[in-house]
């Protein structure tokens, strides 16, 4: 049996990862924090506790695989672009051959890296408030796309 107390707590624990937006690494210290002080109460606690923490440190990851494409190619083919002599008018920096017929395929895929990376951050909000409110109703609920760290 859950009781109230166990499903607030659960409550605010998925919450607590929107700290990311005001405070670094909030979507990792709240929920530890309130995971580790109160896993030994509630099955329903610790289980929750585990899914927020295997969801951020997921995203963390697919978070670093995007960047780690998007950015590369993105500076890549930038600087591919911009020739030596680019100019220097009036302390402004003019680009003059980079068209959107110079850029290669490798752009694209950057981009749609880019694209995927703004898509899963708005993902993992929406999760993040559908798993608060599955707390609060008592239900266990796991994050999809979710790697189990924490078993």
């Amino acid at each position: 049996m859950t009781t109230t107390n166990d499903k607030n707590i659960a409550t605010v624990l998925h919450l607590s990862t929107l700290t990311q937006y005001l405070i670094p690494f909030g979507n990792y210290i709240f929920p530890i924090v309130i995971w580790s002080s109160k896993k030994g109460e509630s099955e329903f606690i610790d289980y929750n506790g585990k899914q927020v923490l295997n969801f951020q440190l997921s995203i963390f990851l697919y978070s670093v695989v995007l960047c780690l494409i998007a950015i590369p190619i993105l500076i890549y083919t930038v600087f591919q672009n911009i020739p030596l002599d680019a100019c220097f008018h009036d302390h402004d920096f003019i680009i003059n051959h980079l068209k959107i017929h110079n850029l290669t395929g490798a752009i694209i895929i950057g981009i749609v890296a880019v694209l995927l990376f703004i898509f899963m951050k708005v993902a993992e909000f929406v999760l993040i408030i559908h798993a608060a409110v599955k707390a609060s109703n008592g239900e266990e609920y796991k994050y999809p796309l979710s790697i189990p760290f924490f078993k």
